[in-house]
This record gives structure tokens, sequence and C-alpha cells, in this order.
């Protein structure tokens, strides 16, 4: 493996990279540089706690979550190859440059509620082709399988930037001496089977019958029809969940539940499902709702929530069965 630095990964012809993608993804990784750097200050910046008010979502902001936020607007806005943006923090898009040849989609800091207990974050990133010279709400409106580059910045002990531009999965580790990411694996592939799973079993109670069973025979372990123990694994961040998946294989599940039958599921199509469904895919593991592909889900909402069940393929194939 040539240890490139992500500059340097980004001049390479490879998926669907071209000088004006790798532009925007170098703006991006930049900007996440920005947001670990103020991550790292915490409370020496005044900036854990709340922010006091709700996002479009209903969800009190952290501090952070609007830092965040408003660096990647402010960076990306300007772009000149960036026609519009949207953020799970916002509820309208924001407009970019004319003629921009992408759009960009954040969840500018997953996991925000582990910030002020100083546990892993990140902000997870997709891009789309532009659709008009002017961009509108309806141009955002593409499936998942739509996507030319997605990845998230994992803010942990060591900083990574995992990244496909659609020829894979690569992993670069921030360097705090030369400020640059660094690759530091290729070619991620995630087993088919696995001995690990991640789901928030406190809404056990509203799970559908699928689910539930599905729980139950991997708790009874050797003595169900699995034949073998499974070990349960929670870090409430998303981009923490899919991490492992991607180091060590896994499952992680966020499944439709009764707790509030009005919403389709918890977490965000375009924000949330839709890059991380194509990091998985890309690993050679699966991503559903239960009964459909994510990837292929078309949106009719900026805000769209959708149940997620993703990581290994065997595993993903037979929880979406017991739904079918």
């Amino acid at each position: 493996m040539t240890n490139y630095t992500l500059s340097q990964y980004l001049q390479q012809q490879t998926g669907n990279l071209t000088p004006e993608l790798a532009q925007v993804i170098s703006t991006i990784a930049d900007t996440c540089k920005v947001i670990d750097q103020t991550l790292q200050k915490g409370a020496l910046a005044g900036v854990l706690g709340s922010a006091e008010h709700e996002n479009v979502q209903g969800e009190t902001q952290k501090k952070l979550d609007v830092i965040s936020n408003d660096y990647l607007i402010d960076a990306l806005k300007v772009h000149p190859q960036v026609g519009g943006l949207a953020s799970e923090e916002l509820d309208e898009f924001t407009p970019a440059q004319e003629n921009g040849q992408y759009l960009v989609l954040f969840d500018p800091l997953d996991g925000s509620s582990n910030i002020d207990i100083n546990m892993c974050v990140g902000t997870i990133f997709s891009i789309l082709p532009a659709k008009n010279h002017v961009t509108q709400a309806a141009d955002f409106m593409q499936a998942g399988t739509q996507q030319v580059a997605a990845g998230y910045v994992l803010y942990g002990p060591s900083t990574m930037l995992v990244l496909t531009v659609g020829a894979g999965v690569v992993f670069f580790t921030f360097n705090p001496d030369s400020q640059e990411f660094v690759l530091t694996a290729e070619n991620i592939q995630i087993a088919a089977d696995t001995q690990e799973f991640a789901i928030n079993t406190s809404n056990q109670r509203h799970w559908e019958e699928p689910v539930k069973r599905y729980i139950d025979e991997l708790l009874a372990g050797k003595t169900s029809t699995r034949a073998k123990d499974f070990n349960m694994r929670w870090v409430a961040c998303m981009v923490g969940d899919i991490h492992r998946i991607l180091c060590r294989s896994g499952i992680f599940l966020y499944p439709y539940d009764l707790k509030d039958p009005k919403k389709a599921g918890r977490l965000r199509l375009m924000y949330e499902a839709n890059p991380m469904g194509m990091l998985i895919e890309q690993a050679g593991g699966a991503a559903t709702t239960g009964r459909v592909r994510i990837l292929e889900i078309e949106p009719t909402d900026l805000h769209q929530r959708v149940p997620v069940i993703i990581g290994s393929k065997n595993e993903v194939e037979l929880v979406t069965g017991y739904h079918q």
C-alpha cells in the first residue's frame, strides 16, 4: 500500500473521481480538520453544552452542532463546484454557485450527545451530481445509487477519514504533525458473517416482530438456531458503529418501531442512510430498511427518515428475509 496523502489520492483516476469532485472532497476534509481542532479544545473553548434551541428535526442542538454546521456551510457555499448544500440541521437547502457540478449533503456532527462526555463523534457527507445550472430543492431528490462519493470523518483517539468514490472504501488517518490525511488502509472488506450486533435495546418493546425474533435469536446464542454466541456493541454514534463494522464486520440496526408510528424511521435517508449505505455496499456489505434496499429509495423529502439495517451481508439478508 502506498502512503498517499489525501491530496495525492484524489489525483488518481479511479471511480467517479474528476478534478472537480476531488476539489469538493478536499474542501470537506479541510473543513473537518477545523472541526477536529475545535472539538479537541472542548471546554477550554467554551463550546460544550446545549445551544438552547432545536433543529428542524425537533432535537436540541449542541453548540458544536451549530459551529460544525456553520463551518461546512461557509466553506462549501462559495466553492465553485458546489451548486447547493443540504444539512440535517437546516430546514431548507442552501443555494451555492451557479453551474456547480455537485450537491453536498451532510450531518455536521453525528452523535453529538457524546460531546459532553468526550466520546467519539463524526461528520457524515454525501455528494450527488447537480441537475441544473441553478439548484432547486427537487434536484436533491435522487436515489442513493446516484451518489458519486460518500464518507465520514471520525473524531476519535485518532481522527480518520473514510471515503468511497465508487471504487471501494479507503481509510485515511490524520497526521497532526504534517496536518495531512494519510492513506492507511484500502480495499476495505466486510466479512459476510459476524458475531457482533449494534442496536438500542431500550426500544425493544416497540419493535416489529421480525426484529424481535432476530434479536431474540442473537441473545440466545448457542442455545438458539444460530448455534453461536453474539456480542452487542452500541456507541450512540452511527459513525462509530459503522466504523467498527468496516474494521471487523457486524450488523447495525435502527429499525422501524411503533414508539412513534407516524415516523417511518429514526435515521435520515439523505444525511445518514444513503452515505453509509454506499460505504457498506462498496465494502461488500448490505443495507436495507428491512424491506427494500436503501440506495434504491426515491426520496420525497429533504429530511425523510427510514429504518436502517446495515452491515455484514448474510446477517442483513437474514433479518430482511424475516420481514418478508
